[in-house]
């Protein structure tokens, strides 16, 4: 059952602004409300609907010191019908309040990137829809294993896969890449033909994933081991130029001449 447990969280992550119940996902997945809130637990130590408010949580964290929007907006944003319900409920997750979460979370990011500013802006881009087949992982970012594995994280099958592009770039989104995240997951997968995307024979543990087009903050990253210095340095970067993380995830992109690291960017109105 561990990859319908899986599913079911990856569906929590793709639903946070839905009100469907657990006992939807219960259904879609074929087992009893039940089951699935007791292996739910079992895998991930916490009920479905505590993870489901604890990802809601986790992203609106990232847009309160990433971006400028309204407490309001970020609520909305995060899954949120009621303001009072968030405030209360962020309160109860990090001891403060949304205001005081974005104040100190500023403060510390300015305090641990102090000296040691980028010496040139990211490139911004925007990138045209792709696709990609991935392998859900549960890892922190910081833990990233060495760029010429990624491909052989893939459960184990044989690439490429058919119908797939033989030297297609490997990827690695990161759902959870700040510090202040508790909830480290990611996906790791190579690129594919998006024309050709559902004609594709993918093994069951392994999703076709639609990736939309993007406003990116783009940056080579030499050495992947500095990725989280690196990463905050670009995130303290972004307002001086007008530009503001979305919170959505964070893309690795491996091709030949090395690993490009990508910031979705906060797009208003």
């Amino acid at each position: 059952m561990f990859n319908e447990i899986v599913r079911a969280e990856i569906w929590l992550q793709d639903t946070l602004d839905s009100q469907e119940s657990i006992a939807a996902l219960a259904e879609r997945l074929g087992y009893s409300t039940s089951q699935v809130r007791r292996r739910f637990r079992q895998y991930f130590g916490m009920s479905p609907s505590a993870y489901r408010e604890a990802l809601r949580l986790e992203k609106a964290s990232r847009l309160l010191v990433h971006t400028p929007l309204g407490i309001g907006e970020v609520a909305r944003r995060s899954g949120y019908t009621n303001h009072s319900a968030f405030s209360r409920a962020f309160l109860r997750r990090f001891r403060r309040s949304p205001r005081e979460h974005r104040q100190l979370g500023r403060t510390a990011l300015a305090e641990a990137t102090s000296g040691a500013r980028m010496a040139f802006s990211p490139r911004i881009q925007r990138v045209a829809p792709c696709s990609a087949v991935v392998a859900r992982q549960y890892e922190p970012s910081a833990a990233l294993p060495a760029p010429d594995s990624w491909l052989k994280s893939l459960g184990g099958y044989q690439l490429p896969l058919p119908g797939a592009p033989e030297r297609a770039a490997a990827i690695m989104l990161l759902h959870a890449p700040c510090p202040e995240t508790a909830l480290p997951r990611r996906d790791i997968g190579v690129l594919v033909d998006s024309r050709a995307a559902d004609s594709l024979a993918i093994p069951p543990s392994l999703r076709l994933l639609q990736l939309p087009e993007a406003r990116l903050a783009c940056l080579d990253l030499p050495d992947p081991a500095e990725l989280e210095p690196t990463l905050a340095r670009v995130l303290a970067t972004l307002p001086e130029i007008s530009e503001h993380y979305s919170g959505d995830p964070v893309r690795l992109i491996k091709g030949a001449s090395g690993v490009e690291l990508q910031l979705p960017l906060l797009e208003i109105g």
